[in-house]
């Protein structure tokens, strides 16, 4: 998958009940049914990989096996708010793999915890045509914001920060949302006056979601 260099190589092992008590029932029924093992395997730090970075600290790279071909995002989630450092989750499920990393920034009562900004996530790929490179060069936050670039499908780095992609993600889950709340509430309206307004809301919407896509 990736060719990383030795001195990064951790593999260890981490307990699925260190996570535990993190997790309300559902995440916990999950993590039990659902998740496999959870491998740490990777660290990119000014130790491991010779580069150092201003927000990103560290760059842990976890590895999860899943028993069953589900969603795992609550997990991630839960994993992400409990280790303070940047993650890179490489999660399988037999010959298919997909990415998941998210930015966050310190939880602002608790140290020991972290809130996440928002998450990218990719598709499944097959082993053998998995389409993402980790690129170990220039600094940890160019090598942690690149993957969130490749796993977003947003190639407009030249113009884009982490941060202004971020809030051009949001918003464009904002309107996306919107415009299907705005789709089913014309399908059962009865007032003209009223589905008049709605569709003049929703071509609104549907204009600002094509402006934002760069």
């Amino acid at each position: 998958m990736f060719e990383l260099p030795i001195n990064t190589i951790v593999n260890k092992s981490i307990p699925k009940n260190v996570f535990e008590s993190y997790t309300n029932s559902r995440q916990k029924k999950v993590l039990t049914s659902v998740v496999g093992k959870i491998r740490w395997t990777n660290k990119f730090s000014p130790q491991t990989v010779n580069l150092d970075g201003l927000d990103v600290k560290e760059i842990q790279l976890i590895e999860i096996l899943l028993k069953q071909k589900e969603s795992i995002s609550e997990i991630t989630n839960v994993i992400d708010r409990v280790i303070p450092y940047n993650i890179i989750f490489v999660i399988r499920f037999e010959n298919e793999m997909m990415l998941s990393a998210s930015q966050k920034h310190k939880h602002p009562t608790s140290e020991n915890q972290a809130v996440v900004d928002w998450t990218f996530t990719s598709g499944w790929y097959d082993t053998d045509n998995f389409p993402f490179r980790l690129k170990l060069q220039q600094s940890l936050d160019f090598v942690f914001s690149d993957i969130c670039f490749q796993v977003s499908g947003n190639q407009v780095t030249a113009r884009f920060n982490l941060k202004t992609l971020i809030a051009f993600e949001q918003r464009k889950k904002q309107l996306t949302d919107q415009i299907q709340r705005l789709e089913s509430a014309i399908k059962t309206c009865k007032q003209f006056n009223k589905k008049v307004e709605l569709n003049l809301e929703l071509q609104k919407c549907k204009s600002e979601l094509i402006s934002v896509i760069p």
